[in-house]
């Protein structure tokens, strides 16, 4: 059995719809990359080196990322020896296939948080101003809250102009409460004050946003370092997640924003906002790849529910649905 064939009986046939969330979402990407590769195996009779120099150009041009790339291509000639697959359609369900694998690279729940059973859990949110960050946040606190979590979401980013007051838009939005200081506050204090009042009140997340300038990185290290020692002297351990959020329509740009933010922090997991707003969406398994750290949760859209865990499988799936469904049985 194909791969194309076990991702079509899981999806297509299924009621999740959490899957066509990753179709939908991935429509850009998907008309550029899937496309590309559709035209690839109609042009070729048979796989030949010719074929997997084209593939290599539609991969980079996906931002799937050079070693990556070369990564994915050396195991595709192996695999097409190995089972001497002749018909470049056969390729396409491999492709696929090695896209999950070194994604995964062997490893389980790569995306799962580390969320605590007992007591409260801190997750803090590190990434450049524009980047869709407190947004994120909000998203993410109705999505906790709609598990049954009390959520609390800690104003920390007191430098922006607004961005405190933004904050306090998305907890009325999703019916959560915000701790917070006056602007030009010392965000470690801000964050003190949201630890005690997390423990106060019970909380079981506590969601903490942070200033995003990347302008001087000593600073930023500085900064964020001070947030994390005051958080693990309140609560050993904590934070329990240090989220990176990335803006997926500025690609390898977005590349250069981890590696910054890898050196300056402990990233755990990245969230990849707007990826519903690019074409290049393999900067998922560049960042997977090269920097090591999984991705934690994607944006597919603009609604509050359209923040959702990221699913290597169902990525694939957006990425592939077109041909996917034309599997025949």
């Amino acid at each position: 059995m194909s791969f194309f064939k076990k991702l079509k009986d899981k999806f297509t046939t299924s009621t999740d719809t959490i899957s066509e969330k990753f179709k939908e979402g991935l429509v850009k990407t998907r008309d550029n990359f899937s496309n590309k590769i559709n035209d690839l195996v109609a042009r070729y009779r048979t796989v030949d080196e010719d074929f997997f120099e084209e593939l290599e150009e539609i991969l980079i041009q996906a931002d799937v990322g050079f070693d990556t790339v070369m990564e994915l291509v050396d195991e595709l000639k192996t695999e097409v020896k190995r089972r001497n697959m002749k018909d470049p359609l056969e390729v396409q369900s491999v492709i696929s296939e090695k896209l999950i694998e070194i994604y995964e690279s062997g490893e389980d729940h790569l995306g799962d948080l580390n969320i605590q059973k007992d007591g409260l859990t801190v997750i803090l949110f590190v990434g450049v101003n524009g980047v869709g960050k407190t947004t994120t946040i909000g998203k993410l606190a109705h999505h906790f809250k709609a598990e049954g979590n009390k959520v609390l979401l800690a104003a920390g980013d007191t430098f922006r102009a607004g961005a405190i007051e933004q904050l306090e838009v998305w907890g009325e939005r999703v019916g959560v409460e915000v701790i917070k200081q006056t602007a030009g506050s010392d965000p470690a204090a801000v964050m003190y004050d949201a630890v005690q009042a997390a423990k106060a009140r019970k909380a079981d997340i506590l969601l903490c946003d942070t200033a995003g300038r990347l302008q001087n990185k000593v600073n930023l290290m500085n900064e964020l370092g001070k947030i994390k020692r005051v958080i693990e002297r309140e609560i050993p351990g904590a934070p329990h997640e240090v989220l990176l959020v990335l803006d997926a329509t500025t690609g390898q740009n977005a590349l250069l924003q981890a590696k910054t933010f890898k050196e300056a922090t402990d990233v755990s997991g990245i969230v990849l906002s707007k990826l519903d707003g690019t074409a290049k969406g393999g900067i998922v398994l560049a960042i997977r790849k090269e920097l090591n750290i999984p991705v934690k949760f994607v944006g597919l859209g603009e609604k509050i529910d359209d923040l959702q865990p990221f699913d290597p499988e169902k990525y694939i799936y957006g990425l592939f649905s077109d041909a996917i469904e034309k599997t025949e049985e």
